[in-house]
């Protein structure tokens, strides 16, 4: 009886088998999440309809057209994605997961850059937005890239007084390389790069990623018809050079790359198309005394910016 009334008493304390229950309650949790990652508060419901809206509207065109809406998905992806500067208009965090130090940088990095929306959503619903893909509780939602027009980037170089130094590329459909190759066109002081509409490389979170930033400063324009672009800068007085294995011309041979000119990089396993290398005016190859077959774009295009940026020099 007398155990009983122990096991029954009012008396505050520890009690026996509690498994120090008491203690970990008293324990901190860290710092109050902002208002817009409570769920229930009025900020998190008013990001939630916002970045709802932002995934189904859809993207209006301009001169150049828009890219989609992505997804970056899983923990390292996304703080990788942050650290390098992506643009995003949403982070998704998992109801009740587990604060490791990745989900603590990502958050950290959202509230450093401010106008990113923190939306706190439960496991099937992120598991709906990445069609099932391995998420680990983190999903960042990158906005659609705005797109110039090829008209645009020699318009701005003539504006600037300066002769246009572009780049083309036919084939490519690694965004990392077209990440590199916009990386290496600012760099070398270029005006900017165009990729096709269909069938090539767009600008991807990778894309961001491999630009290392250059992609903030270094406009993509998309062609519906390369060909036909190139052929309209050529009536604008672009000389277009082509990178060929068989190029006639070594490139520190080829005088036109110090006026304006629009290089031309094909895919590493194909090269230039067949219509695209009859539109070129003149085709060269980068001698490799190694032996190597190729180049990928991204170094290919270094190598041949380099030689156009000495002569402008």
């Amino acid at each position: 009886m007398a155990a009983n009334n122990r096991r029954m008493s009012g008396k505050k304390g520890a009690q026996v088998g509690s498994g120090g229950q008491r203690r970990r309650g008293l324990e901190g949790k860290g710092p109050t999440p902002p208002a817009e990652a409570r769920k229930g508060h009025k900020k998190n419901r008013i990001a939630g309809a916002k970045a709802k809206q932002a995934v189904r509207r859809p993207a209006p065109r301009g001169r150049g057209g828009k890219g989609t809406s992505e997804m970056v998905v899983g923990r390292n992806p996304v703080v990788e994605a942050l650290r390098e500067g992506v643009p995003a208009v949403t982070l998704y965090v998992q109801q009740f997961i587990d604060n490791d130090e990745r989900v603590r940088e990502a958050l950290q990095l959202v509230a450093e850059r401010g106008g990113i929306h923190l939306m706190e959503a439960p496991r099937p619903e992120l598991d709906r937005m990445t069609n099932g893909l391995n998420h680990q509780g983190l999903v960042l939602q990158v906005p659609p890239y705005e797109y110039a027009h090829p008209e645009d980037l020699a318009a701005a170089a003539y504006d600037e007084g300066a002769d246009p130094l572009i780049v083309a590329l036919d084939g490519v459909t690694d965004p990392r390389n077209l990440g590199a190759v916009v990386r290496s066109v600012s760099a070398f002081g270029g005006h900017g790069v165009v990729v096709p509409e269909r069938r090539a490389a767009g600008m991807t979170a990778g894309a961001w990623k491999t630009s290392a930033g250059a992609a903030a400063r270094t406009p993509v324009a998309r062609a519906s018809n390369l060909t036909r672009a190139l052929e309209a800068y050529k009536k604008a007085g672009l000389v277009v050079v082509g990178l060929a294995a068989d190029g006639e011309t070594e490139v520190g041979d080829l005088e036109a790359l110090g006026g304006p000119v629009v290089i031309v990089v094909g895919s590493e396993g194909k090269g230039l198309s067949r219509l695209v290398g009859e539109t070129c005016d003149f085709r060269v190859r980068i001698p490799m005394p190694g032996g190597a077959e190729s180049l990928n774009a991204g170094v290919a295009a270094g190598v041949v910016l380099y030689e156009a940026s000495r002569r402008r020099a």
